[in-house]
């Protein structure tokens, strides 16, 4: 039997538990990606809904992998399960993002040391005022070294994170697009998840970051397959292990 509790999202099943450090794709199927293709021995700790989630060895260390699903709704239930009830003190998101910079292109790294937002999550904590989402400065600065360490094309600033994925804004007039002024204000890329997960770690005292892939180009149009999305962004995979072994004794 295992020690953990069960909450209504996450049921171990075995004694293996989590990691210190979660990597924490959206999807389940990269989850499963990297588990089978990273770690030693990894066991499958959590099947609840089909999110995936997995516990095996990096370089010596025991690192986990769950997936998270769409939106900040999703990644705030898990985040806050493996805060508050599994003993996580890290957290990684490892997902795709839609570039909103020319100089930005595909397959690059953004290291999220913001997220912007327009979702109302943050109405939860009761702040009189904004709160501004940032990344834990100790994973933030791990990342750098690694993405130097493994020679990724890489960017750090802001993200969006948005509760929309489509919407009634595509164009607007006089040529302006719905992400004009973010890319004026120098913001990447766009994403839907780092938000929350920064505000639960804030909340928690724990650690989060996002690193995403470019898997979209919004200005030019160009694109990633599902397929390739789900399967060639290892360098960001590597990158964000290699944060986890930084960590383990931090």
């Amino acid at each position: 039997m295992s020690n953990f509790p069960t909450t209504p999202h996450i049921n171990i099943q075995n004694e293996i538990g989590f990691g210190k450090t979660v990597l924490m794709p959206g999807d389940p199927l990269r989850a499963k990606f990297i588990a089978e293709n990273f770690l030693e021995n990894p066991v499958l700790v959590n099947n609840v809904r089909g999110v995936n989630g997995y516990t095996g060895y990096y370089k010596g260390v025991k690192v986990s992998v769950m997936a998270s699903g769409m939106g900040m709704p999703a990644i705030g239930i898990y985040s806050h399960e493996l805060f508050n009830f599994f003993g996580v003190e890290n957290i990684i998101r490892v997902g795709s993002a839609g570039s909103i910079q020319e100089h930005i292109n595909l397959y690059d790294l953004v290291i999220a040391q913001g997220a912007c937002t327009d979702s109302n999550f943050a109405n939860t904590f009761h702040l009189s005022g904004t709160f501004a989402p940032i990344a834990s400065w100790d994973l933030l600065s791990e990342a750098v070294k690694a993405a130097e360490a493994n020679g990724a094309t890489y960017h750090v600033g802001n993200v969006n994170s948005s509760d929309i994925f489509y919407n009634d804004l595509k164009d607007l007039p006089n040529g302006l697009t719905a992400v004009y002024g973010l890319n004026k204000m120098g913001v990447m890329a766009l994403e839907m998840e780092a938000a929350a997960l920064y505000m639960n770690a804030a909340r928690s005292g724990k650690r989060g970051l996002c690193i995403c892939t470019i898997s979209d180009h919004v200005l030019t149009g160009v694109e990633t397959t599902a397929e390739q999305r789900q399967n060639s962004f290892t360098t960001m995979m590597k990158v964000a292990l290699d944060v986890a072994v930084a960590m383990e004794n931090k």
